[in-house]
């Protein structure tokens, strides 16, 4: 009986110590994972700014040889972000983009090294090129659209893949008050060229919401399902007017 007391204290103790480790682990939800963003790339603007409007317009070169281990340090985070579940399917884009990054920032420091003006210059003009290249990876080309992705995301990763009907539904309509604001949407003069494909695409966006609305009240979870890939792929549509 005092060994079983032993023992079942021993672990109590065990556990006491063990629950501030556990306690220190971030929980992870579902809403971080819809946030079309990446810190340490928001972060490492700070230092781009620097460069692109202050250094580089002034050919102060002394001033983008000051800024080296910001640079290096801020990409090196970059390199070491991961980017959210809304945004896996930029994943590769991304990649490439940052090992084209890390190329320019080993021709900066290089520069730098050899205290060539010129080059340094250039490396700077393409460190900011290649800094936009990444934010436009990643930026969603419409807030409205963006919007009805954020929804998109948590119906076919988490509702969809739980089955939970009711879900589902709620999404659902969710779904058709984000299309409201899309549908009045008129693309700016940059992407006037697109309209046209645009309006085609988000005709048939509209078509599969629909669709997926009835089989939602329907409750057939094979429907529903077919449903929901269905809409995806159009949605899918709608965003490539704009690659």
């Amino acid at each position: 009986m005092r060994r079983s007391l032993s023992i079942a204290i021993a672990a109590l103790l065990w556990l006491a110590v063990q629950l501030p480790s556990f306690a220190d682990e971030p929980a992870k939800h579902p809403a971080d994972e819809t946030k079309s963003e990446v810190p340490a790339l928001r972060d490492f603007h700070e230092v781009i700014y620097q460069i692109w409007h202050e250094a580089w317009p002034n050919k102060d070169t002394e001033m983008l040889a000051r800024l080296l281990p910001e640079v290096e340090s801020g990409s090196a985070e970059v390199a070491k972000a991961e980017l959210p579940g809304i945004l896996r399917d930029k994943q590769a884009d991304w990649d490439a983009g940052v090992k084209e990054l890390q190329v320019t920032v080993e021709e900066y420091r290089a520069a730098v090294t050899a205290k060539n003006d010129e080059q340094l210059l250039a490396a700077a003009e393409k460190l900011h090129s290649q800094y936009e290249k990444l934010v436009r990876t990643i930026r969603p080309p419409l807030r409205e659209l963006d919007a009805f992705h954020t929804e998109l995301y948590v119906l076919y990763h988490h509702h969809t893949a739980d089955y939970s009907l009711e879900k589902i539904r709620t999404s659902t309509a969710a779904l058709q008050e984000k299309l409201v604001a899309l549908d009045k949407v008129t693309l700016p003069e940059k992407w006037k060229a697109k309209q046209p494909k645009f309006e085609a695409a988000r005709t048939e966006l509209d078509a599969a919401v629909a669709d997926l609305a009835k089989a939602a009240d329907a409750g057939a979870e094979k429907e529903i399902r077919a449903a929901i890939e269905t809409m995806h792929t159009k949605y899918v549509a709608v965003a490539q007017v704009f690659e």
